[in-house]
């Protein structure tokens, strides 16, 4: 409305509806000033009928200048309060009078194009016309500093939970990534938002999330990596560890922007980094067109983004770590029941492949002797592949001790150099390395399973490295956990071992330590090598890492607890492997196989037997008899009572019994050594006759 155009006669010179309007909005001063007037006014008769509008009420409320003049008030009023407002102005009708602007109550107006704007509204009837008539003065108050800022933080609260649920009911990370820029966006009104994580070599930072107005002409592509550097922007943001506003991206010295960003006018920026248990894994960088656009309120409001997204990903990297954990276990189970029944199968099949091999028949039979030694050696394979399978699972019975690193990788590298490709060059670089304490065995069978990986890796030659030197702390991406040992403080050796072959990709190294997973063809590989390593090393309370890449060789390094010194070597004890003649022994054995082939090693050893299925059998046995001097009984015997249970109770009513335990399943054997009294012996089958002696001399000299 123009105000110094005169009013339309007809809105003022008595309507047929309402004759007394003219009279009642007056001369022309007071038309100035209702034009001029910076909030919305209106005039409406007592049935609501806006008479007059200024152009402030047109321009809030989104009509073109004289579009108000003849609607009903109630097109003002949102839907949902409509039927309610009715009955206010009915009642201020009745009793009208001056309503100055209050901010105690909250009121909204609908616009033209059916949003909503929070108002303020006060109410003046009019005095001295010939009809009710009533000004409203409406004033914005999404104008006011504090309004602006109260309505700005509860957008900011409101795009929060919305991630926060989304981070609840979506079990995929890379959907709350894919959002998070994007509610960025909308909430800072930001032309461009990245997400950047920190790839698993630590060197660089890859872009896994972004989003953008117009301005995403900048932005690079998703998979784009940079350098961890100080002189990139995720880089420079990872290196402070601590938020960064900046003002103006023309003058910023401290790192480079790109150029594209620059070209496409964006000014000012602002990024916080991703933590997860206080280490920075990312950054998320917001930018924008305008100078000095956010805040101390943006960069709370993007704080809690980050520390939203942070949690999902650590949420979802701990329910991963648990499911791997769940299914190791699950299968840990399984290969530990195997393993029972397979090594009763083996004693069995060796023990009888003994006999055959000592009998005098088969003396002058070198045919017949060579099919036994194949079975022996084929049977000798199977009992390895069922320690691997219980290596993995932690099932394994480990004899942990002193041992020299250095000598034990220049005996293991002087057996490769005559074993690997000889187109494979071996080197060992060991620094002055403290003992450290773990199964000499199984650390050279672990190191040995790693060159047999790098090997393969590497089919046209190469240069397969050793190096040994102690740590005091280990890197962050171990696997095992390396858990101090009973609790104490642990410094360790690192044993690594480095090739120059194809290398794995991300996705390979992630699963390299699942079981009977692998990359080599058909027949060349079980799956089980590093899994079994992986197994070793967390049963020894340390860890292992890998740290590869495609054509850029592998690095595997275990990290194995040390101990200060080695220890003076024991004079060799004279046990005798020679079993007295005459020996009574008990023997316990639920599987008949294993329990006839037992009984044939004892009798040969020159013992006097007595053979029990069961402990409650032995047990009456006992009772029958008490002069047995050695009872050796497998630790399950089916559905009754327990090896372990029939010996505890044995040895209160014969003491001077000596007792010897075995088990195929090494699980029995790691609890029966950690609960059991020292002077009971444990023997793993399968199990050959010397071994047998060997364990029932120690457990007899005991006593």
């Amino acid at each position: 409305m123009d105000p110094h155009r005169p009013l339309p006669t007809q809105a003022l010179a008595e309507p047929p509806a309402q004759p007394n309007a003219a009279e009642a909005v007056g001369d022309d001063v007071f038309r100035a000033l209702f034009a001029a007037y910076p909030d919305a006014l209106l005039v409406s008769d007592a049935q609501g009928t806006i008479l007059l509008a200024n152009p402030s009420a047109a321009l809030l409320l989104g009509y073109a200048d004289g579009e108000l003049t003849g609607l009903s008030i109630d097109v003002l009023v949102p839907d949902s309060i409509r039927s309610r407002h009715a009955g206010y102005r009915n009642a201020y009708g009745k009793n009208p009078r001056p309503r100055p602007m209050s901010m105690q109550t909250q009121l909204v107006a609908k616009c033209k194009d059916g949003t909503e704007v929070m108002v303020e509204i006060a109410l003046s009837p009019v005095h001295g016309s010939r009809q009710p008539l009533v000004v409203a003065a409406i004033r914005d108050i999404g104008a006011y500093p504090r309004v602006k800022q109260a309505l700005q933080r509860a957008r900011y609260s409101e795009c929060l939970a919305e991630l926060g649920q989304l981070a609840v009911d979506a079990r995929d990370p890379q959907v709350v990534l894919a959002r998070v820029p994007q509610i960025a966006t909308r909430a800072l009104q930001a032309d461009l938002v990245t997400v950047w994580l920190v790839v698993a070599d630590g060197q660089t930072c890859e872009l896994v999330s972004v989003d953008g107005t117009e301005s995403t002409l900048a932005r690079e592509p998703l998979g784009t990596r940079v350098a961890n550097s100080p002189d990139t922007v995720p880089g420079f943001v990872l290196a402070q560890g601590q938020p960064l506003r900046i003002a103006d991206l023309r003058g910023e010295r401290r790192f480079a922007v790109p150029q594209a960003h620059l070209d496409a006018g964006l000014t000012s920026a602002l990024a916080v980094p991703l933590s997860d248990k206080g280490r920075c894994i990312g950054a998320l960088v917001v930018f924008s067109r305008e100078l000095r656009a956010f805040g101390v309120d943006e960069l709370h409001f993007l704080e809690s983004l980050s520390n939203l997204l942070a949690t999902s990903l650590q949420r979802a990297q701990s329910e991963e770590a648990l499911n791997h954990a769940q299914r190791l276990e699950s299968v840990g189970q399984l290969t530990g029941g195997i393993a029972h029944d397979f090594n009763n199968l083996l004693t069995v099949i060796q023990g009888n492949l003994q006999v055959l091999e000592e009998l005098p028949a088969l003396a002058q039979q070198s045919h017949a002797l060579q099919l036994v030694a194949a079975a022996a050696r084929a049977s000798k394979r199977g009992a390895e592949l069922t320690s691997k399978l219980l290596a993995f699972s932690r099932r394994q019975v480990l004899q942990p001790s002193s041992v020299d690193v250095n000598a034990l990788l220049r005996s293991l590298c002087d057996m490769l150099e005559r074993t690997l490709d000889q187109r494979i060059a071996i080197e060992v670089n060991a620094l002055p390395c403290p003992p450290c304490l773990a199964d000499a065995g199984q650390l050279e069978s672990a190191l040995l399973n790693i060159a047999i990986n790098a090997r393969d890796a590497m089919p046209g030659g190469g240069r397969l490295r050793f190096h040994a030197e102690p740590c005091t702390t280990i890197p962050d991406d171990v696997h095992g956990g390396a858990e101090p040992h009973e609790g104490k403080a642990s410094e360790y050796v690192a044993i690594s071992i480095t090739d120059t072959g194809s290398g794995m990709t991300d996705e390979v190294k992630e699963r390299a330590f699942e079981p009977f997973f692998t990359t080599k063809e058909s027949g060349r590989g079980t799956g089980l090598g590093l899994s079994t390593v992986h197994g070793f090393v967390k049963q020894s309370h340390g860890g292992i890492a890998i740290r590869s890449a495609p054509g850029a060789g592998t690095t595997v390094t275990l990290y194995i607890p040390r101990i200060d010194a080695l220890p003076a070597a024991p004079p060799a004890a004279e046990v005798s492997v020679k079993v007295r003649p005459g020996l009574r022994v008990l023997l316990v054995e639920d599987d008949a196989d294993v329990r006839t082939l037992m009984h044939a090693f004892l009798l040969a050893l020159g013992c006097r037997v007595t053979a029990c299925t069961s402990g409650e059998q032995a047990w009456n046995t006992l009772a029958l008899d008490a002069r047995y001097e050695l009872l050796l009984t497998d630790i399950a015997l089916g559905a009754g009572m327990r090896g372990t249970e029939l010996a505890a109770r044995a040895q209160a009513r014969l003491p001077s019994m000596a007792v010897l335990l075995m088990s195929g399943y090494s699980a029995e054997l790691l609890e029966a050594d950690r609960d059991t009294p020292p002077t009971w012996e444990l023997l793993r089958k399968p199990c050959t006759r010397a071994e047998l002696a060997q364990a029932i001399a120690t457990a007899v000299n005991v006593r």
